[in-house]
C-alpha cells in the first residue's frame, strides 16, 4: 500500500530550485558588475589622485617654511615737515588806470609815449579847448559886474542906516535896501563858482598822469577830437600802470584755507623765466569761501623795482603748508599691489614677514609718500616678490635707506 504521508527529504528538491533561479539572475548580475567596477576604480582614482595633491602642496608648503628667503631690507625716511601747493596765476599791475579827458576840445600835442615811466602829476597831453577859455573871459566879467553891484549895494544900504537913526527914511526902504545887498552878495558868490569851475576845466586841459607807473597804452594824436567823460573805450587817451609792485589774485581750496594768513610769504615763478622765482607775500584774502568754486581768493604783492615783471604775465605761485603728520618716504618698487591694495612687506623680530596696509600720498617718481601704516623704525623689504605671505621666514641680508634712488 502506498504510503501518501510519504513527506520528501528537506534537501531533495532545493537544487533544483536554485538552479533555476541561478540560471534567471545570472546576465542582470554580471551587466551590474560590469557598470559599478569601472565606476568603483574611477573614484578610488580620484581620490587618490586628490591626496596626492594635497600632499604634493602639504610637502610644497613645509619646504618653503622650512627655507627662509633671503631680503634684503631698508627703513623708510621721513618726508618734510611742509607741503608744497602750485596755483596758477597772472600778474597784474598794482595800480592800473585809463586816462580820459575832462574837457572836450582838440589834442594840440602828446608827450608820452607807451613804454614810457611817468611821474605823479607829469604832462601827458594838451588839449586846445577854445570855448572853455571864451566861457571863462565871460564869467570873470559877470564876476567884475556883480562885485560892482555888491559894492553899491553895500554903500546905499550903510547909508539908509544912518538915515533911519533921525527917521529921515522909512524902514521899508531901508529893509529894501538890506535885501538888495544880500541878493548881490549871493550874486558875487554865484559868479566866483561859475569862474572857479572853467578855471578848473581849462585845469583840465592839461592831462597828466594819476600816479607813478608807465604808460602801457596809447589811444591818441595830434589834431583828435577828444569828448569830455568816460563815453567808453574810444573815449581813452592813455593807461597807466604802476609796476614798481605786482600783485595776483588766486584761488586757494578750501582744504587749504585755514593755514592762510596776512603776511605769509610765497614763491612766484614765471613760465617766462623758467629756474627764477621771485619772492611774494599775502597782503589780504576775501575771507569767504566762494560757494561755487570752493576756493579763497587771496591777493599776492610782489616787490618788482627793476621792472623785470610785467602784467600780463602767466605763471605759478607755489605756497608751503605746515603738515600736521609727516609722511615716509619708500621707494615705489617696495610697494606690493594686490587684490587686498597696497602692502608693504615688513619682516619682524622673529625674522618673519607682516604685510601692511599703507596708504600712499604723493608719487614722486622713484619714491612714494606713505601716510599711515608703517612707522620710520620697520624693516622694509625692498624688493619683495609676490609669493610673500604672513609668516613666512626670511634672512636678512643687508640693510639699506630708502632715499636710494630717489630722484
Amino acid at each position: 500500500m502506498e504510503n501518501r504521508n510519504f513527506v520528501p527529504p528537506a534537501g531533495a528538491g532545493a537544487p533544483l530550485t536554485n538552479l533555476h533561479r541561478s540560471e534567471s539572475r545570472t546576465p542582470g548580475t554580471k551587466l551590474l558588475w560590469f557598470l559599478v567596477i569601472p565606476a568603483l576604480l574611477c573614484v578610488f582614482g580620484l581620490i587618490s589622485l586628490r591626496g596626492r595633491l594635497h600632499s604634493d602642496k602639504v610637502l610644497a608648503a613645509k619646504t618653503q617654511a622650512s627655507t627662509a628667503t633671503p631680503v634684503d631690507v631698508i627703513q623708510a625716511n621721513q618726508g618734510e615737515a611742509t607741503d608744497e601747493i602750485a596755483l596758477p596765476a597772472t600778474l597784474q599791475a598794482y595800480d592800473e588806470s585809463p586816462v580820459y579827458a575832462r574837457t572836450s576840445g582838440y589834442i594840440r600835442k602828446w608827450y608820452v609815449d607807451i613804454g614810457q615811466h611817468v611821474k605823479s602829476g607829469q604832462l601827458l597831453a594838451v588839449i586846445d579847448a577854445p570855448e572853455v577859455d571864451q566861457q571863462l573871459l565871460h564869467a570873470r566879467a559877470m564876476l567884475s559886474q556883480s562885485q560892482a553891484n555888491l559894492t553899491l549895494a553895500s554903500i546905499t544900504a550903510k547909508r539908509y542906516q544912518e538915515l533911519i537913526k533921525d527917521n529921515s527914511v522909512a524902514q521899508q526902504q531901508v529893509d529894501q535896501n538890506d535885501q538888495n545887498l544880500a541878493a548881490q552878495q549871493a550874486t558875487v558868490a554865484a559868479a566866483s563858482a561859475d569862474v572857479s569851475n572853467l578855471e578848473q576845466q581849462q585845469i583840465y586841459e592839461k592831462v597828466v598822469a594819476p600816479f607813478d607807473g608807465v604808460i602801457t597804452e596809447r589811444h591818441t594824436d595830434t589834431g583828435d577830437l577828444i569828448n569830455s567823460g568816460n563815453s567808453g573805450a574810444g573815449a581813452e587817451l592813455f593807461r597807466v600802470s604802476k609796476t614798481s609792485t605786482m600783485r595776483i589774485f588766486i584761488p586757494v581750496p578750501e582744504g587749504c584755507s585755514q593755514q592762510i594768513h596776512d603776511g605769509m610769504h610765497v614763491n612766484v615763478e614765471l613760465t617766462e623765466l623758467p629756474g627764477q622765482r621771485f619772492d611774494g607775500q599775502i597782503t589780504r584774502s576775501t575771507r569767504a569761501i566762494n560757494v561755487s568754486s570752493r576756493t579763497l581768493l587771496v591777493e599776492v604783492d610782489i616787490s618788482n623795482p627793476t621792472g623785470k615783471l610785467m602784467p600780463g604775465a602767466y605763471g605759478q605761485v607755489h605756497i608751503k603748508l605746515a603738515v600736521p603728520n609727516r609722511p615716509l618716504l619708500v621707494p615705489a618698487g617696495a610697494i606690493l599691489f594686490q587684490s587686498a591694495g597696497p602692502q608693504i612687506a615688513v619682516v619682524n623680530a622673529e625674522h618673519k614677514v607682516e604685510l601692511h596696509k599703507v596708504t600712499i600720498g604723493n608719487d614722486f617718481g622713484n619714491t612714494v609718500e606713505i601716510t599711515g601704516g608703517i612707522t620710520a623704525q620697520d624693516a622694509i623689504i625692498a624688493n619683495p616678490p609676490d609669493y610673500l605671505v604672513n609668516g613666512m621666514p626670511v634672512s636678512v641680508q643687508k640693510s639699506g635707506d630708502s632715499t636710494k634712488g630717489q630722484a
